[in-house]
C-alpha cells in the first residue's frame, strides 16, 4: 500500500476515534497531494473514497460505544464527531441494519 494512503488511514482513524473533524483538503496538503489526486489515490488503494472511509470509521466507533458504554445515543453521536441526529441514525441503520437505539436494545437483550 502506498505510504501516503497508509498515513491517511492512520490520520482518519485517529480523527474518528477522537471525534475530530478531518478536512480532506488539509489531509491531502499534508501528504503533498492535490485533493483530487488524494481522492483518486485513496480510492485506488482502498476501494472507497476517503469521506466514505471516515464515515464508516465513525459509525464503527459509534457501534462500539453503543455496545460497551452507557453513553446516550446523543453523546455517542457527538463523541464520534457527527452533528446531525437524522443523518447519524440513517447512516447507522444503513450500515448495521437497525437504528442506534434498536441496536442498543438488541445488545442488552442478549
Amino acid at each position: 500500500m502506498d505510504p501516503r494512503v497508509r498515513s491517511a488511514i492512520h490520520l482518519l482513524s485517529a480523527a474518528a476515534e477522537h471525534g475530530r473533524n478531518a478536512d480532506l483538503r488539509d489531509l491531502a496538503a499534508s501528504l503533498n497531494l492535490s485533493p483530487s489526486r488524494f481522492r483518486h489515490l485513496f480510492k485506488a488503494q482502498t476501494g472507497i473514497a476517503p469521506a466514505l472511509y471516515l464515515r464508516r470509521m465513525r459509525l464503527e466507533r459509534a457501534r462500539q460505544l453503543i455496545e460497551t458504554t452507557f453513553l446516550s445515543v446523543k453523546e455517542v453521536r457527538s463523541g464520534v464527531g457527527v452533528n446531525d441526529d437524522s443523518h447519524f441514525a440513517r447512516d447507522f441503520k444503513r450500515e448495521f441494519g437497525r437504528s442506534p437505539r434498536e441496536h442498543r436494545a438488541h445488545i442488552t437483550r442478549e
